[in-house]
């Protein structure tokens, strides 16, 4: 992208996702994330999986699912003010590549937390509600529903 250049993207916010590298970029930020918790000495193996596993989705149901609009100035006349960035991201298309990867990672993570825990009752709740916190919002059937009028405006 040179500076000063104007892009020609409606809205430069569904293209993030699918920009070079990002999903490497994803990938690397949630080991680093895994790898911090497994360094502080008082975590134990399964409390690190867990860890990592909620914060993950907490941040992923807060950045693609609670925040709507756009963090900079587009020439959509607002259109995008009203959506979330998973209702954003590839002009809403359904199933493309990126929504695949974004909604299997937790689930990946998932797997493996459940897994390191060895299906302990206390982290198999506390994991799964995680998860379903962010694989409902990502229902092809949800885009664009408010339940209970919750981020409505």
């Amino acid at each position: 992208m040179n500076v000063g250049v104007a892009h020609s993207e409606v809205n430069p916010n569904t293209r993030v996702m699918n920009s070079r590298g990002m999903w490497l970029t994803y990938a690397l930020g949630v080991s680093m994330l895994h790898v911090v918790l497994l360094s502080i000495p008082f975590f134990s193996v399964p409390v690190a999986w867990t860890l990592t596993n909620v914060i993950h989705n907490l941040g992923m149901y807060v950045f693609l699912h609670a925040v709507k609009g756009t963090p900079f100035e587009t020439p959509d006349q607002g259109k995008a003010r009203l959506l979330t960035h998973w209702e954003q991201l590839d002009y809403g298309v359904q199933f493309t590549s990126s929504r695949k990867f974004f909604t299997i990672s937790p689930i990946i993570l998932y797997f493996l937390a459940s897994f390191y825990t060895k299906y302990d009752p206390t982290h198999f709740i506390l994991n799964t509600t995680s998860l379903l916190t962010v694989l409902i919002p990502k229902l092809p059937q949800l885009h664009g529903v408010r339940i209970f009028g919750i981020n409505k405006y």
